[in-house]
């Protein structure tokens, strides 16, 4: 496990739901400290029953409407937005799309979907506007993801992937983040990548 990117399992754990379809999938869900037992306990058995964690289909399209920066510090409150973190944001997306690129992976260009993307505030958190965009690109899977920032010492991310067709999401992770610089948010990154999404 890498020194600044701890896994974030209390704040944004994964359960099973029921999909419009009938079909079950797994997908972030707020849980209460004192649940977390059963969670654990549950997770094994709803992963095999979702497909969650599955192997994705060899050179998929995949529509990815970028990652999301959320500032709730108080330095953000005050100061507004930092040049380097908005830089960083950048440094992520090319990093997620070199990685998708190099895992064989067809990155779908979002201009169809441009003024419907330029109106959202945040894909990952839209009501399944996300996966409603990716289907207008013909997309298999989308990617969505988001950096929050609770103070310069503490932020947390997390990258979502979701199954186009049935809406449900088959690979996720959040990780809290140590320290506010390039080296850690990449670091960040590249353990979701390595342990969920790329897994061997």
């Amino acid at each position: 496990m890498v020194k600044d990117a701890l896994p974030r399992l209390v704040v944004k754990p994964i359960l099973m739901v029921e999909l419009s379809n009938g079909r079950r999938a797994l997908d972030f869900c707020p849980m209460k400290p004192g649940l977390l037992l059963a969670w654990l306990l549950f997770l094994p058995l709803a992963a095999g029953a979702a497909g969650y964690g599955d192997p994705l289909r060899p050179a998929a399209r995949v529509a990815f409407f970028g990652i999301t920066f959320i500032d709730t510090s108080t330095e953000g409150a005050y100061d507004g937005e930092r040049p380097d973190q908005t830089a960083r944001i950048g440094l992520l997306e090319a990093a997620v799309r070199d990685r998708f690129v190099a895992e064989g992976f067809e990155l779908l260009a979002n201009l169809p979907v441009a003024e419907d993307l330029a109106g959202t505030v945040n894909p990952a958190d839209c009501n399944g506007c996300e996966v409603r965009m990716a289907a207008k690109l013909g997309a298999d899977y989308v990617l969505v993801g988001e950096v929050q920032k609770v103070s310069n010492l503490i932020l947390s991310m997390n990258l979502v992937m979701r199954e186009v067709e049935s809406g449900a999401m088959i690979r996720g992770q959040s990780v809290d983040i140590r320290s506010n610089t390039d080296d850690s948010w990449l670091r960040g990154l590249n353990y979701i990548l390595k342990y969920n999404f790329f897994k061997a």
